[in-house]
């Protein structure tokens, strides 16, 4: 059952940027608050930067644009009002287009006159921190650069991010007018002004030799922003060997990132969320490719006007890959000044947690630790026989699968493994902030194996390309824990788990000698069972050991005959426990 939060802890705020008006309400209750979990949100697409130059040139924000803000702002003051949200909790942030504007003054008074809310007009520097904060919300760590693009600038700094603290240069944020309306208004005029009026250049084309001096200049501005933003010598190392991570936020960015996931080698991709979505640079730069695609098709999440920003996004695209040749991957992410600023308030304790452990807490039973602690007992540990699991499987993670695994239990029979598949992906999880897109996938597959029945056309096509957006040794294990968790689930049909009596132990080990010829290396699970419990006797055990046991066959490997897959050998000890 969903816990109604107290409107003690629900903050309403509203980020009023460049390009739109986002509102949103969430519930920072301690126990759920590190994933950011919002139950209402909405959006006005009233775009300040623009509104500024409906004349062409740049003048006041015009007064029918303001008559729609106060109308959308009065709307969100009576959400906040319906869903309880105390009057001290609400928020209003604004940024570039707001802090430039020539009636900003008269522009805020108005807010107040209407809503009695005053402004947050955040300053450059703060507007870049609280991005990046952002951006920090967004992952469980981030190391990297991260980068901001909103309608009027651009801003970059560096970060380091992990188990609740966060460090970013001391220079804070380097801001550029590089924003996507800006730059969509700086390329447009280059296109239409006088050749006399472009300078002079080598190539033959007046209009390519202007936009070749600024993207000269950008790349020499970014180059230096670079050097000035003094990095660590963790960051400098893996520039050296290796690469960088680029993070990037801001709208301009989230719809490059939608482009880019129309275009995935997977298709249709599985999984419509935008924070967590990850490139390599070779995909990243497919400027051309991509600007052509925004013209000539529709695509999900791309709007009219983000379209026709898509040209200088590319433009400023081709100068940052040029300019920071050391960027190997790039990380999206929701997260930007609405997701810092909330992020910010939280104490260091609660930015510690794991963004989707977070999630699913509500979810779990009393019992919920000592599920995840024994199903954490059923996967191999450290090895010495060159085999180990993916990165992603951790204690918070397995701690997740434990909360999720009784969830869809109410459900009929031949809905569970199916609801469960989608929980994560566009479920109960999918407004869960700051889980990356391998966790949702194989948090998904794991969950859907916890039931053991296969799932119906179209929705196996939909579950294969989980599969495809993982690594085969991220698949193989996902399979193992479901089945785990299938065979935990019906020793423990409610959940419940007394510590001082416990029904079942798991002790696992990597182990030589397995498979059909005794040649190969694989797992031993032990399964130390009660003598006296009908929950654990043979008959009860006999099918989920199978289940269990099927994973590690050769014909199940995940990716085909040349697929990732290791033996799976239970034994069974019997004993008083």
């Amino acid at each position: 059952m969903l816990r109604t939060p107290a409107p003690s802890s629900l903050y309403g705020l509203v980020d009023m940027g460049s390009n739109g008006i986002r509102f949103s309400i969430t519930d920072l209750s301690p126990s759920s608050a590190r994933s950011l979990p919002t139950i209402y949100q909405d959006r006005e697409g009233i775009s300040l930067f623009d509104a500024q130059y409906s004349t062409g040139v740049k003048g006041p924000i015009p007064q029918e644009t303001v008559d729609e803000v106060l109308i959308s702002l009065t709307k969100f003051k009576t959400a906040c009002a319906d869903f309880g949200v105390f009057a001290t909790n609400i928020r209003v942030l604004a940024t570039e287009a707001t802090r430039t504007a020539e009636n900003s003054a008269d522009y805020r008074r108005q807010i107040k006159d209407a809503t009695d809310w005053e402004v947050d007009m955040l300053p450059k520097e703060a507007e870049g921190r609280i991005g990046a904060l952002g951006v920090a919300s967004s992952f469980a760590t981030v190391e990297g650069l991260v980068m901001d693009l909103g309608g009027g600038s651009t801003q970059i700094t560096w970060m380091v991010a992990k188990d609740g603290h966060i460090q970013t240069s001391s220079k804070g944020s380097i801001s550029f007018p590089y924003g996507a309306a800006a730059m969509t208004r700086q390329l447009a005029e280059l296109s239409n002004s006088p050749p006399g009026h472009q300078g002079h250049h080598k190539s033959h084309s007046p209009v390519l030799s202007a936009r070749d001096l600024l993207a000269d200049k950008m790349k020499a501005e970014f180059r230096s922003a670079y050097e000035d933003l003094d990095l660590p010598d963790t960051l400098h190392h893996k520039a050296e060997h290796g690469g960088l991570t680029l993070y990037l936020s801001g709208g301009g960015f989230r719809g490059w990132g939608y482009l880019l996931m129309s275009q995935h080698r997977v298709s249709p991709y599985p999984i419509p969320i935008i924070n967590g979505f990850c490139v390599a640079k070779r995909e990243f730069q497919q400027t051309a490719h991509i600007t052509t695609l925004a013209a000539e098709e529709s695509v999900f999440r791309i709007s009219k006007r983000r379209a026709e920003q898509v040209p200088a996004v590319a433009f400023l695209v081709n100068v940052l890959v040029e300019a920071l040749p050391m960027i190997q991957q790039v990380r999206f992410c929701q997260g930007g000044v609405r997701e810092g600023f909330l992020f910010d308030t939280l104490d260091a304790r609660t930015k510690a947690l794991d963004p989707l452990e977070a999630a699913t807490a509500q979810y779990g039973t009393s019992s919920a630790a000592d599920l995840a602690a024994l199903l954490w007992d059923g996967l191999p540990g450290v090895n010495n026989l060159d085999r180990s699991l993916p990165q992603t499987f951790t204690p918070s993670f397995v701690r997740a699968v434990a909360d999720m695994m009784y969830l869809h239990l109410p459900l009929p029979k031949e809905t569970r493994s199916l609801s469960a598949l989608h929980a994560p992906i566009t479920g109960v999880l999918a407004s869960a902030h700051g889980v990356s897109h391998a966790d949702r996938a194989i948090l998904a597959l794991a969950l859907c194996g916890r039931w053991n029945a296969d799932v119906p056309p179209p929705h196996d096509n939909f579950k294969a390309r989980l599969y495809a957006v993982l690594t085969h040794q991220e698949g193989f294990w996902a399979n193992y824990l479901g089945a785990l968790a299938g065979l935990v689930g019906t020793v423990y049909p409610a959940g419940h788990v007394d510590a001082k009596h416990p029904r079942l132990k798991f002790s696992a080990r990597w182990a030589d000698g397995l498979g059909k010829k005794g040649l190969s290396q694989g797992v031993v699970l032990t399964l130390h069972c009660r003598r006296d419990d009908s929950m654990t006797c043979s008959v009860a055990l006999n099918s989920l050991v199978n289940e269990i046991e099927k994973v590690g066959k050769k014909k199940n490997r995940v990716g085909g005959e040349h697929g990732y897959g290791v033996p799976i050998e239970v034994e069974i000890e019997r004993e008083l426990i």
